[in-house]
């Protein structure tokens, strides 16, 4: 019988705290799934008409995702800080507790096409500005054909299949290992020509050559789920528009390449290790390379030519 999610969580060793707050987490995302399933026939499709920190429009579901976490997480009684995509400010809860970075609703822009989103956080002790490496825990929802919780508490990933019948998220995954090399790329050729390192494209080029696959949804939940999975490489790098990159670190890059590296992958901004970033701002952007180990250091090769 698959081992519900609660149950492993005891079997891990973990303080109560944290088996407290993953379940709060656990729960808004089986709510945000449901509303999710039901988005058209609740009216929550399209723009809220406001645009957030970042200056992106907030869609309906993003704005409704984000509510229900921050209500729940507030509540818990194990949080001392609150950091969301949607809001401008980190949130003060408490003066001791865990800190928990999250993207509500990753991939907006698929929300009204019924393409796979998902649900990003991060978790640390006591404050959210710190490197990658000290998250106690991260992890994604991701909201497809199936709902799947995947989770590191940093001693490998594993994943778990929410059970329509019993309301139960169930261990599906119990060791999500990533291939050494895989045979697909996933980046947005769209903005080939603004890219800021002409390197990058010879890179790409040497894919192409090696018949490699594309493959870009355009959500990162859902592009790093496959990665993870399948293995190759999921680039989101710096261009002329996004000089710094494009994805949040607290929430979207640091998360992302927890899980990967504890796949058994790596993961660089292109100068150095995305865990090893220490975060200067709430909001800060990075230029994001992850995947399996093979691409990412070939990746790197390229970046590095004179």
């Amino acid at each position: 019988m698959a081992v519900p999610f609660t149950a492993y969580l005891f079997q891990q060793g973990i303080d109560d705290e944290l088996i407290l707050l993953l379940n709060e987490i656990a729960s808004a995302t089986k709510e945000i799934a449901g509303k999710v399933r039901k988005a058209g026939l609740l009216g929550v499709l399209g723009s809220a008409g406001k645009t957030n920190v970042q200056g992106e429009e907030v869609q309906k579901l993003d704005e409704l995702a984000n509510e229900i976490l921050l209500e729940n997480l507030k509540n818990c009684g194990k949080v001392c800080q609150l950091t969301s995509e949607e809001v401008e400010d980190c949130l003060i809860v408490s003066e001791s507790g865990y800190s928990v970075a999250f993207d509500p609703l990753d991939g907006s822009s698929n929300i009204d096409v019924n393409v796979s989103i998902g649900t990003i956080f991060s978790i640390h002790r006591d404050s959210v500005m710190r490197r990658g490496r000290e998250q106690v825990a991260a992890g994604y929802v991701i909201y497809g054909p199936s709902t799947m919780l995947v989770m590191s508490l940093g001693n490998g990933v594993v994943g778990f299949t929410l059970d329509p019948e019993s309301g139960n998220f169930l261990l599906s995954h119990p060791e999500i290992r990533m291939p050494e090399k895989g045979k697909i790329y996933s980046i947005n050729e769209a903005n080939r020509d603004k890219w800021t390192s002409g390197r990058l494209r010879k890179f790409i080029d040497f894919l192409k050559e090696n018949k490699y696959t594309q493959r870009y949804v355009g959500s990162m939940v859902a592009d790093v789920h496959r990665t993870l999975l399948k293995g190759g490489i999921f680039i989101y790098p710096a261009d002329r528009k996004n000089t710094n990159g494009k994805l949040r670190l607290l929430y979207e890059a640091k998360p992302m390449a927890f899980l990967v590296e504890q796949a058994g992958g790596l993961s660089s901004t292109g100068s150095e290790d995305i865990l090893d970033v220490v975060p200067k701002e709430l909001h800060q952007r990075v230029p994001v390379i992850l995947g399996s180990r093979w691409e990412v250091e070939k990746c790197l090769e390229f970046m590095k030519e004179n």
